[in-house]
């Protein structure tokens, strides 16, 4: 796909944003959009860097290090890991990219923390939250609200790791034909945002991210602060379903 497509898909993506942001009277500008480039070649990154964008986000450490290395003459970017870190990649995290979405355990935490303080950082992070239930999806266990008080205990383990710094939470929607539906499972993480804040009245808990292609307006107007769509500006990949 070339700049000038993947500037019209964007400036489209920004502008349902502000839409979506002003029915509920936020402010469009509390809402920033993650550009997905999983599975695209570097010189759609290249593209898509030409036609403005500069938050980039990736599922997979070595894929993201690499286009992040091809854009490295450019300045004021920023990378986001939203994909599930395996342990044997902390490091590697840790190293590149400037915000993790995908904290999804205790292990990881600790691992991305010392890797973090090892490099001079304090690396801001999401915790994500499996609100589905759905078993292919990873995340804490968070579809029981009944069950919330279950994590307040490894939640305050990964609060007090010094080379992370915990802003909010993410989660991902199950697949569905009706983006209303995704509703209720965005609603239900700012509730969980709600419940921890009042846990752990230090952390902000302030950052959302939620919402992807199918679904990011919805999102958007139950509170989400990060978006991550991939497929309705960079097009489709060959190989699975886009964020």
């Amino acid at each position: 796909m070339d700049t000038d497509v993947i500037r019209v898909n964007y400036q489209s993506v920004l502008g349902r944003i502000r839409q979506a942001a002003l029915v509920v009277g936020r402010d469009p500008e509390s809402v920033k959009l993650v550009v997905v480039t999983k599975g695209h070649a570097i010189g759609a990154v290249l593209a898509a860097l030409d036609a403005g964008v500069r938050v980039f986000g990736e599922n997979y450490a070595e894929e993201g290090v690499t286009k992040r290395l091809a854009c490295s003459a450019s300045e004021g970017l920023e990378w986001h890991m939203i994909g599930h870190v395996q342990s044997r990649k902390a490091r590697l995290v840790a190293e590149h990219f400037d915000y993790v979405h995908s904290v999804d355990s205790l292990k990881i935490s600790q691992r991305l923390s010392r890797f973090a303080s090892e490099f001079g950082r304090r690396m801001p992070v999401l915790l994500e939250c499996n609100v589905s239930g759905e078993e292919s999806k990873f995340g804490w266990p968070a579809w029981g609200e009944r069950a919330w008080g279950e994590l307040l205990e490894p939640f305050a383990q990964v609060i007090e790791l010094p080379g992370l710094q915990v802003r909010g939470l993410m989660c991902m929607a199950p697949f569905l034909p009706d983006p209303e539906q995704a509703r209720p499972y965005f609603q239900r993480l700012k509730r969980l945002g709600s419940f921890l804040a009042k846990a752990f009245p230090g952390v902000a808990w302030t950052e959302f991210s939620m919402g992807m292609s199918a679904d990011f307006e919805v999102a958007v107007q139950e509170g989400a602060t990060l978006v991550r769509v991939g497929t309705a500006i960079m097009g489709p990949r060959a190989d699975t379903i886009d964020a």
